[in-house]
């Protein structure tokens, strides 16, 4: 945007999936000076040394977050492992803005966190200073708070089609089927034995069945939505991909309302978002048509079964499932255009 500054920013943990991918989208915006980029573990080493892509961009070398300036910064990007950007969090100054890509500040009740990460929260008090930075659903409240919480992947491909019809009263929000599949790089990038080529490849399974993390993250904007306890049945799956999540949702319809009423909903919620599309009747999005773009697509059909619909969703988890919709939030917060640094058409074949 002509006239507005550039804004200093840090990305923390840049060594991981998500910090590369952030970084290759700062990188290229009009109003990001990449001031500092950390990794714990490969203080001190070239950028290019960790990811040959980013090479000969410039960028600072790697340091420890207790070397990073952080009075001359006005944002970070938090890509740090889930558990650990709390700490750091907490021990920022008040002036800076925090976009965090981790699960530390999704979940609003500490005992919900407590419950599914396996150790107390431990800067609950930051919570009032946080919003749910899901941006097409959330831009009042982004622009209130001083810590976005981005969404999950998983989280983002079904909440973008399920709340606007479950706010308007179209679906039974008890009976919500959410069947997810995922590229391997949603795992993250630390060596992992079932993230090995031959555990991956020429295969696909579920996991995480009943008790995924992101299962709490989906109930507890969709009970938000609804005013009252939903529990949808979730279930994620790896498929041997590199980027992408589809998400096949199955829900019934509430009396009266059709698949039409449902599409009409949608349509008239993304028609003038830049990054949300639902795609014409009869087509099925999938993950090659958003792979390293920002958009998610929507689809619907009539099931089979009457009374019933089934949605389809698709991202780039690396993108609109991380990087991209931080970037989108930090954009927000900053009085910046949405679409700043994001406009680049996914990549096809």
């Amino acid at each position: 945007m002509a006239g507005v500054k550039n804004i200093r920013v840090a990305v923390l943990g840049a060594s991981g999936y998500t910090g590369g991918e952030t970084l290759r989208l700062a990188v290229r915006h009009p109003n990001i000076d990449i001031i500092g980029l950390t990794a714990e573990h490969r203080a001190g080493e070239a950028l290019d040394a960790v990811f040959p892509h980013l090479g000969g961009l410039g960028l600072p070398n790697l340091m420890k977050i207790g070397d990073l300036n952080l009075d001359s910064l006005e944002a970070v990007f938090c890509c740090l492992p889930h558990g650990t950007t709390q700490e750091v969090v907490k021990s920022l100054p008040r002036h800076l803005k925090a976009i965090d890509l981790s699960a530390d500040f999704r979940l609003r009740d500490p005992e919900v966190y407590a419950a599914w990460y396996g150790h107390k929260h431990f800067a609950p008090e930051l919570q009032p200073e946080v919003s749910y930075g899901l941006t097409e659903l959330s831009r009042e409240v982004i622009l209130q708070k001083r810590i976005a919480a981005c969404p999950g992947c998983y989280p983002t491909t079904a909440l973008l089609p399920l709340i606007p019809i479950v706010a308007a009263g179209q679906i039974d929000a008890d009976e919500i089927i959410i069947d997810a599949k995922s590229g391997v790089s949603g795992a993250g990038r630390a060596a992992k034995e079932g993230m090995l080529f031959s555990e991956v490849g020429e295969g696909i399974h579920a996991y995480g069945i009943g008790g995924h993390r992101h299962g709490p993250e989906i109930d507890q904007e969709l009970s938000t939505t609804a005013g009252r306890p939903v529990v949808a049945s979730f279930t994620p799956h790896l498929v041997p991909m590199n980027r992408g999540i589809l998400s096949t949702i199955y829900v019934k319809l509430s009396n009266g309302i059709t698949t039409n009423d449902l599409r009409r909903t949608l349509v008239e919620q993304y028609a003038r978002e830049p990054f949300v599309r639902v795609v014409p009747e009869g087509v099925s999005p999938a993950t090659r048509h958003v792979r390293g773009s920002n958009q998610c697509l929507i689809g619907l059909f009539e099931d089979q079964i009457p009374g019933r619909a089934v949605l389809l969703s698709v991202i780039d988890n690396l993108v609109k499932g991380a990087a991209g919709q931080a970037i989108q939030n930090f954009n927000l917060m900053f009085g910046l255009s949405e679409t700043a640094g994001l406009q680049q058409a996914p990549l096809f074949p």
